[in-house]
């Protein structure tokens, strides 16, 4: 199914197999709003995908996550994810929607 999908079939086997993006990458599978899935289960899996993607193209080695979300918010629609437990369906998160990153701004 994954290989037939227009947006996923460049992806290599593994990332499915390894339980990168299919469809058990989230709790509730790939379904609208993605069942249980919370901001946290999306990390992970932004980290899982990247970690893949690194060693497919032989990228940079180590990522420090820990940084990376110390120093930026995942954001959708111009609201900012803030709460790891929270699920994507609170914050109105559907199957295909786009997220990215913003800068945190320092607090003096």
């Amino acid at each position: 199914m994954v290989v037939q999908d227009p947006l996923l079939c460049d992806l290599p086997i593994q990332v499915c197999a390894g339980g990168g993006w299919g469809a058990g990458s989230f709790p509730g599978g790939r379904g609208p709003g993605f069942g249980s899935a919370t901001v946290l289960d999306l990390k992970k899996a932004i980290q899982r995908y990247m970690q893949l993607k690194q060693e497919r193209e032989g990228g940079i080695q180590h990522i420090s996550w820990s940084y990376v979300w110390r120093t930026y918010h995942l954001t959708s629609a111009g609201e900012k994810l803030t709460e790891d437990r929270k699920k994507l369906r609170d914050y109105g998160i559907r199957n295909r929607d786009e997220v990215s990153f913003i800068k945190k701004l320092r607090q003096k």
